[in-house]
């Protein structure tokens, strides 16, 4: 009688890497871990994903960080107090409001701007521009001059228009920015089409009875992510920026949310003599910004090998 002895488990790293994959999973696992690792391999895209995930956890648990209250303070005794001075690490603002505390807050609106634009305008200009690539004719040319008219103005100024004929609001802010955004997206998304929509498993997804709704759906856009993911990215930066302008104008958030762009309007008229009212939310801006387009930079190396290799 013969015994027949099983082959030794894969480890986790040769199955994660095996060029014979047993099945779907494991090839989209094996896909991810490739990616990591070229992302890994990158020291300042790591410091970027830190940064954003250090501003997440102190969005999470700002209740608990924060030694004050981001709207209310001691206008008494704690007005224009300098950093360092007894509880408040960063100082005072005009109102005695703890800037750290604001600070720690505003982290919040941050992160839910970025988040509610990319929600937002992603998926907008992903649709828009992988049918307008599929389609082409008529159908391109629309949605493409719509495209260009709103790339003809500067994204600031358009979403100052926008938020003036909506109001002054966080959340038309919010709609604003997100209006302004997608025309880029929809350019990637339409050059990413262009370039698969007649590739051969495309037509044979056609010769199979596939609608073209469903090409574009379920065969166009996951070809597209990569790219719009790391120009998304990129663009958190940009968004920051926007949002943090329309704030400083007194069009974004009202007081008196901690919002960082307010915060800098709030604190220009100190800048001379209490400098640290105006300053600290802009290294808060300046750090978040950079920490979202190290990790943009990181993305686009990892999800692109040939971008990686230059």
């Amino acid at each position: 009688m013969t015994m027949t002895i099983d082959p030794p488990p894969l480890s986790r790293r040769a199955y994660l890497l095996s060029d014979q994959p047993a099945s779907r999973t494991q090839a989209s696992l094996g896909r991810a871990y490739m990616v990591w690792l070229r992302f890994s391999a990158n020291g300042l895209a790591l410091a970027g994903l830190g940064i954003i995930m250090a501003l997440s956890l102190v969005a999470i648990f700002a209740d608990v960080i924060a030694p004050h209250s981001p709207v209310s303070g001691d206008l008494a005794g704690a007005r224009l107090l300098p950093p360092g001075t007894g509880s408040y690490l960063l100082g005072t603002d005009d109102q005695g409001r703890d800037i750290l505390s604001r600070l720690i807050f505003g982290s919040r609106l941050t992160l839910a701007v970025v988040s509610l634009v990319a929600v937002i305008a992603a998926p907008l200009g992903l649709l828009v521009g992988t049918v307008a690539g599929y389609a082409g004719g008529w159908v391109d040319a629309v949605l493409m001059r719509i495209t260009d008219i709103f790339l003809a103005f500067p994204k600031l100024v358009l979403a100052m228009a926008f938020v003036a004929a909506l109001g002054p609001g966080i959340e038309n802010a919010v709609l604003a920015i997100a209006i302004t955004s997608w025309p880029a997206y929809a350019r990637i998304a339409r050059a990413e089409t262009l370039r698969v929509r007649n590739s051969d498993y495309i037509a044979a997804v056609g010769l199979m009875g596939a609608s073209p709704w469903r090409i574009v759906l379920r065969h166009v856009m996951p070809m597209c992510l990569s790219s719009l993911i790391v120009r998304v990215t990129l663009d958190m930066a940009g968004i920051i920026l926007t949002a943090a302008g329309l704030g400083f104008l007194g069009l974004g958030a009202q007081p008196p949310m901690p919002e960082w762009g307010a915060m800098i309007a709030s604190g220009r008229r100190f800048i001379l003599d209490q400098w640290w009212v105006a300053t600290m939310p802009g290294i808060a801006i300046l750090t978040v910004s950079l920490g979202f387009n190290l990790l943009g930079d990181g993305l686009r190396d990892a999800l692109d090998p040939r971008e990686a290799g230059r």
